[in-house]
């Protein structure tokens, strides 16, 4: 997996994080090459919202977000195969997913973290030697009411375990060492 953005690791669940960009061309977003394979493949991931987390916000009871992101599964040529969606709501913190090392917050933690999980299972066409998982948009509705963020290059997901099932591709029949005989 190639990663434009990763978010970082998580304290509970050790999983890899990466945003996922809001974009219009493949070749910016998550690339996932899939290995020579014989058939289809089918690619696997899970799929989270992205929330800044205010512990003072969650105290003032104002942490309230529920949140909407769609993202793309596209080929290398922008060919769109699937889109997927994942939804939920933010109150207080017991709501994030996990939280992510490396930031300055207490603990040493990141106040971007993933909310939410939607499992996604995309079955490849054989053809398909890459993919790239691109954002479209994010729709929040808060207290103060309803905003879309789509702009190109926003962060407005992210995904954790990635994983390719295929069947490898056949090997190529050995070569033989003996010299060929000549025939009179």
């Amino acid at each position: 997996m190639t990663c434009p953005a990763p978010l970082g690791t998580g304290l509970h669940t050790n999983r890899l994080f990466c945003d996922v960009l809001a974009g219009r061309d493949a070749t910016g977003g998550i690339i996932i090459r899939i290995p020579k394979h014989q058939g289809p493949a089918t690619l696997t991931f899970d799929l989270h919202n992205r929330h800044t987390f205010s512990a003072d916000q969650v105290a003032a009871g104002r942490a309230y977000v529920r949140y909407t992101a769609t993202i793309g599964v596209l080929t290398l040529d922008n060919t769109l195969l699937s889109r997927f969606v994942v939804r939920n709501e933010f109150r207080r913190e017991a709501d994030l997913f996990d939280r992510v090392a490396g930031g300055s917050g207490p603990g040493g933690v990141k106040a971007v973290a993933p909310t939410g999980v939607e499992p996604v299972s995309i079955e490849l066409p054989p053809d398909v030697d890459a993919v790239s998982i691109l954002g479209e948009k994010v729709s929040t509705i808060k207290t103060e009411g309803p905003v879309l963020y789509n702009t190109p290059g926003r962060p407005i997901a992210i995904i954790s375990q990635p994983m390719i099932e295929y069947r490898p591709a056949a090997a190529a029949p050995a070569k033989s060492s003996k010299p060929a005989k000549k025939h009179r």
